[in-house]
């Protein structure tokens, strides 16, 4: 009998904590360092997998995401240990998409070649924005036009390359983003994530907003007018949302962040990595140690916790709606025990923020707006 974890997949996630410096808006477990012991890395990440392949033995994995931090920074020759011992861990599917994020300060025509050479198949590109002014505000390191000549090598080296977009930049109008959209769209990509600008506190925008020193920013209705906009340039130019900040041509969307979307089961490696894995009829959450010194360390590595069936139907719920396909309510019922509530599903239906077809729950249009409102809703008791 298949597990649950099997309607989404197996991936693997594995961190690489190193910037050349930091975003003023970045609150993921990045640090910059002066130097870097990439043998050691190279020996921990090789350790690490060899350990996870025990605990998952036979499984065939789907994806390999390098995440960060700033992945492009690492050596060719750790991503190719990593990759050589990936293979050996377990049974690969054919169509196997291994994606690296990159940085345009840290691409070079040779280095790509290596990477390629490694195994790495799909490229997400760190671009940001498509004006100089902007990426400077933003604490990028490239100009736009570095930018683009590094998707440039990087589309004639790899089957796939994405890029991020951030909108809802401080002074940034509605017909600026409009431009900005469609002249990124004319690069024919075939996968985009476009992000709001968001103000996370403890990072170095997040003490400046805190002090009133980041003006500019959208209102409530020039951010709606935004995401409305970017639906409607994308859908034009064949790139539909297939998730809230993720747009794509068929067949292009993201393998791997559909394994997280999805609820399947993967493997976070590095720091302060997360992963989700079925043992022995129990999901875990894993979470490694944050700090580079103590993960690399390899003392006290790994936490784990067993997720109740509660836990993870909350989780199931929140991953998969965000995906324009929906959720199956038989699944949601199966994890926690219990049908979602008739009440709120039919009071949602009825404002229009959700379809149910069968068990197939999606969000509509007008409900990605207030998505956090629907889940709320969703799981009330």
């Amino acid at each position: 009998m298949a597990e649950d974890w099997e309607a989404g997949g197996f991936g693997l996630y594995l961190h690489w904590p190193f910037c050349a410096a930091k975003c003023p808006y970045c609150d993921f477990n990045s640090h910059v360092t002066a130097s870097v012991d990439h043998d050691a890395w190279r020996a921990a990440f090789v350790s690490e997998i060899e350990r996870a392949g025990e605990r998952t033995p036979g499984r065939v994995l789907h994806s390999v995401f390098f995440g960060g931090g700033t992945p492009s920074l690492m050596e060719p020759a750790t991503v190719d240990a990593i990759m050589n011992t990936v293979h050996r861990t377990w049974p690969t599917a054919n169509d196997l998409e291994v994606t690296l994020e990159a940085n345009p300060t840290s691409v070079e025509a040779g280095k790509f070649a290596d990477f390629r050479a490694a195994g790495i198949n799909r490229v997400s590109m760190g671009i940001q924005a498509l004006n100089d002014a902007d990426l400077r505000k933003l604490g990028r390191m490239h100009t736009t036009a570095e930018g683009l000549a590094a998707f440039d090598i990087a589309r004639h080296t790899f089957d796939r390359v994405s890029f991020d977009l951030m909108y809802g930049r401080q002074n940034q109008s509605l017909s600026a983003w409009e431009t900005e959209l469609t002249d990124a769209l004319k690069l024919d990509l075939d996968h985009v994530s476009l992000y709001q600008l968001t103000i996370e506190p403890g990072t170095v925008f997040g003490d400046r907003y805190k002090i009133g020193k980041l003006a500019g920013l959208p209102d409530d209705d020039l951010s709606a007018d935004m995401y409305a906009l970017t639906q409607d340039i994308c859908a034009d130019h064949n790139m539909p949302r297939y998730e809230v900040s993720n747009h794509a041509k068929y067949g292009s969307e993201s393998r791997h962040n559909k394994v997280y979307w999805r609820y399947g089961d993967y493997v976070g490696i590095g720091p302060g990595a997360h992963g989700r894995l079925t043992m022995d009829g129990r999901r875990i959450a894993t979470e490694q140690a944050r700090m580079p010194t103590a993960w690399l360390d390899g003392t006290n590595r790994e936490q784990f916790e067993t997720l109740s069936g509660r836990d993870q139907a909350v989780e199931f719920l929140m991953m998969g709606l965000r995906l324009t396909e929906g959720v199956d309510t038989n699944r949601f019922e199966m994890l926690s025990g219990y049908p979602l509530s008739a009440t709120p599903v039919m009071e949602l239906t009825d404002m229009g923020l959700i379809t149910v077809k069968d068990s197939n729950l999606s969000v509509t249009d007008q409900g990605f707006t207030l998505l956090n409102a629907v889940l709320r809703k969703l799981l009330e008791d």
